[in-house]
C-alpha cells in the first residue's frame, strides 16, 4: 500500500462525514415530494382490481359492491353542510370537540402541547374543520338492503354539551344516539377516552328488536386538506414527512398525495392501520385485527382521504352487536403507538438509521428517567457511547500520537524525496513498517460515530419527547438550532484544539484544507438540533481529553 492509498483511507471518515452532513444540509433547501408509492405495492391504482370503498357521496361503499369513484369533500361543499352542533370533551391531554352532524371529530388540541414554548398557554391543534386547516375523523355504518344508516352525514343527538373526565376516574364515556325510522332499532355511538392517553375507543352498539335482519358493515376515514411543505433551513418540521401512510400488517408505506387524484389506490388489508401524520403528530384509525377490511385512498380539490370499511355483520332478530374501531389523535409516543397496534410505532420514522436510532432514543429515554434532563442525557449516552468505544480511539489515538513524535523524521524524508513522490511514499511505509505505526487507523473512531451521528439527528428530528425539551440557560429547545450559535462555535473550538493534538498531514493542500475544516463544520452545524451539536461538542471534549492524556503518557515514555 502506497502512500496515497493511506492518504485516501484516512480522509475516507471525514469526506463520509461532511457528505452526509451536506445531504441532511440539502433536506433543508430542496423541496421533496412526499415518497411515491411503488409499482409493487400490494395498493392498487386499478379500482376494478378490488371492490371500491367509496360512493358519489363520499360514503364508502359496502364491501363487495361496485360503485362510482367519490373525491373528498371540496371546502365549498364543506361550507353549504349544515351548520356545526358542537359538543367538547376535556381529558386533560385532549380538548376534542364532536360534531353531531356526522358524529365527527372534528377538532381536537393537545393542551400539553404548546405551539411555541414562549406562548405555552396557545395548545397546538391537530384535528380542525376550518376549509383552510380541515383534518377531520369521520365514522358510521353502511348498511345493506337499503336499510337506514348511521354514517358520518346523518345527524346525533348527546345527553349534554360538554363532557370532563372527571378527577380519580381511568375513563370518560361520550355516547351518542341515532333516531333509527326501523322499529325495534336502536344504535349508539360511543367515544371511550382514557386518562393520560391520547386513544380514543369507538364502538357502535345496534340492538335489534325489530323483525328482519339488520346487516351493516363499519368504516372509518381520515380527510385532510393537502399543501405541499415548504423546506426551509429555519424549520425542522417542514422537511419531516407530511400527508398519509398505512400499514398492511407487514409493510408501512408513505403515499405520495399528488399520484393519488384522479387514481385512487385500494386494497384488502388484516391487521393494518392508516394514518395522516406530520411532524411529530399524527391521528390514525386502527380497525379491528384479523377482519377483512379494504383500504382506499384518494386525493381531490387539495384533500386527501384515506378510508377503510370492514365485512358486513349481521345482527338477527332479537340480538344485539358491537362494531369497534380504536383511534388515536396526538403525539408520536412510541410507548403509546406500540400498545394500540403492531408497527404504529413506525410512524416515528427514523429513517435508514432506525435500526440504530431506536436503541439510542430507548437508552436516552431511560437516562432521562434518572436524572430528569434531556440534555444531560445525551451527554451522559455520548460517554457510555466513548467507553464502549474506547478500546478503539485508544489504539487510533496511540498511533496518532506516535506519528506526530515521528514528526521530524517525516519532514527529513519530504525534504529528501522532494523530487521523488514514488521514492517518498516507500520512504514513507518503510517508516510506518519499522516503528509499527498504522496511519490508517486515525479515521476509524470517525467512521465509527457517523452512524452514531446521524442516528442522533433523527432521534432529536423525529422524537416528540424531544421537541421544546430545555436543557440548561439559553437553550430551551434542543430540537432547534441554539439561537445565539453558542454551542457551534463551542464546537468548532473544540475541532480545532483536538487538530492541535494530533499531527498535520504532510501534504500542504491538506493541511491546509484540516486548518479550514472546523470553520467550515461550525457553519454546517450552526443549523443543526442543538441536542445534536451538544453530543458533538461532547464527544470532541471527550476525545480532547482522551488524545492529551495519551501524549502525555507517550511522551512520559
Amino acid at each position: 500500500m502506497n502512500l496515497d492509498n493511506l492518504r485516501i483511507i484516512s480522509w475516507a471518515g471525514l469526506l463520509i462525514l461532511i457528505w452526509l452532513s451536506i445531504q441532511s444540509w440539502q433536506q433543508m433547501f430542496q423541496p421533496q415530494a412526499p415518497a411515491a408509492l411503488p409499482a409493487t405495492t400490494a395498493l392498487s391504482a386499478d379500482p376494478g382490481a378490488v371492490p371500491t370503498a367509496a360512493a358519489s357521496n363520499g360514503v364508502p361503499a359496502l364491501p363487495g359492491a361496485a360503485a362510482p369513484v367519490a373525491q373528498p369533500a371540496t371546502p365549498a361543499a364543506q361550507s353549504a353542510a349544515a351548520p356545526a352542533r358542537l359538543i367538547s370533551v376535556h381529558t386533560g391531554v385532549l380538548d376534542v370537540e364532536i360534531d353531531l352532524n356526522g358524529g365527527d371529530l372534528s377538532a381536537a388540541r393537545l393542551p400539553t402541547y404548546p405551539v411555541h414554548k414562549d406562548q405555552p398557554d396557545v395548545p397546538l391543534q391537530l384535528l380542525n374543520s376550518q376549509p383552510d386547516a380541515f383534518f377531520v375523523i369521520q365514522s358510521g355504518l353502511r348498511a345493506a338492503d337499503q336499510q337506514p344508516e348511521p354514517n358520518h352525514l346523518t345527524e346525533y343527538t348527546a345527553a349534554g354539551t360538554e363532557f370532563v373526565l372527571a378527577d380519580g376516574a381511568d375513563e370518560l364515556v361520550v355516547p351518542l344516539q341515532w333516531q333509527s325510522p326501523i322499529p325495534g332499532l336502536s344504535i349508539e355511538k360511543v367515544f371511550r377516552f382514557h386518562r393520560n392517553s391520547f386513544r380514543i375507543d369507538l364502538e357502535y352498539t345496534v340492538h335489534n328488536q325489530g323483525s328482519v335482519p339488520y346487516r351493516a358493515a363499519k368504516y372509518v376515514q381520515l380527510q385532510r386538506h393537502y399543501v405541499p411543505p415548504e423546506r426551509s433551513m429555519f424549520d425542522v418540521e417542514s422537511y419531516s414527512y407530511y400527508g398519509p401512510v398505512i400499514y398492511d400488517g407487514s409493510k408501512y408505506e408513505k403515499l405520495d398525495v399528488e399520484d393519488l387524484a384522479g387514481k385512487p389506490a385500494t386494497q384488502s388489508v388484516e391487521n393494518g392501520w392508516l394514518a395522516a401524520i406530520q411532524h411529530h403528530f399524527l391521528a390514525a384509525a386502527v380497525p379491528l385485527a384479523a377482519e377483512p377490511w379494504t383500504y382506499e385512498a384518494r386525493f381531490a380539490e387539495g384533500r386527501f382521504l384515506i378510508s377503510a370499511i370492514g365485512p358486513l355483520q349481521t345482527v338477527a332478530p332479537g340480538a344485539s352487536a358491537s362494531f369497534k374501531t380504536q383511534l388515536f389523535v396526538g403525539p408520536k409516543m412510541q410507548e403509546q403507538l406500540a400498545a394500540i397496534a403492531p408497527g404504529l410505532d413506525l410512524t416515528v420514522d427514523y429513517g435508514a438509521f432506525a435500526l440504530l436510532a431506536q436503541p439510542l432514543f430507548w437508552i436516552i429515554q431511560k437516562i432521562h428517567g434518572f436524572v430528569g434532563n434531556w440534555g444531560l442525557a445525551i451527554i451522559i449516552c455520548t460517554l457510555l457511547i466513548k467507553l464502549v468505544f474506547y478500546k478503539l480511539s485508544e489504539t487510533s489515538g496511540r498511533s496518532m500520537a506516535r506519528m506526530r513524535q515521528m514528526q521530524p523524521r517525516m519532514k527529513a524524508l519530504q525534504e529528501r524525496y522532494k523530487d521523488d513522490k514514488q521514492a517518498l511514499s516507500t520512504a514513507m511505509m518503510d517508516l510506518y513498517k519499522k516503528e509499527k505505526i498504522n496511519p490508517a487507523a486515525g479515521c476509524l473512531p470517525m467512521l465509527v460515530q457517523i452512524p452514531f451521528f446521524m442516528a442522533f439527528y433523527w432521534v432529536l428530528l423525529e422524537s416528540v419527547e424531544m421537541r421544546q425539551a430545555p436543557f440548561m440557560l439559553w437553550i430551551t429547545d434542543l430540537s432547534s438550532r441554539d439561537p445565539y450559535f453558542v454551542l457551534p462555535l463551542l464546537m468548532g473550538v473544540a475541532m480545532w484544539f483536538q487538530q492541535k493534538l494530533n499531527p498535520p498531514p504532510p501534504d500542504p493542500v491538506q493541511a491546509k484544507m484540516m486548518q479550514a475544516m472546523p470553520i467550515l463544520m461550525t457553519g454546517m452545524f450552526a443549523f443543526f438540533p442543538a441536542g445534536l451539536v451538544l453530543y458533538w461538542l461532547t464527544n470532541s471534549v471527550l476525545s480532547i481529553a482522551q488524545q492529551w492524556r495519551i501524549n502525555k503518557v507517550l511522551g512520559a515514555n
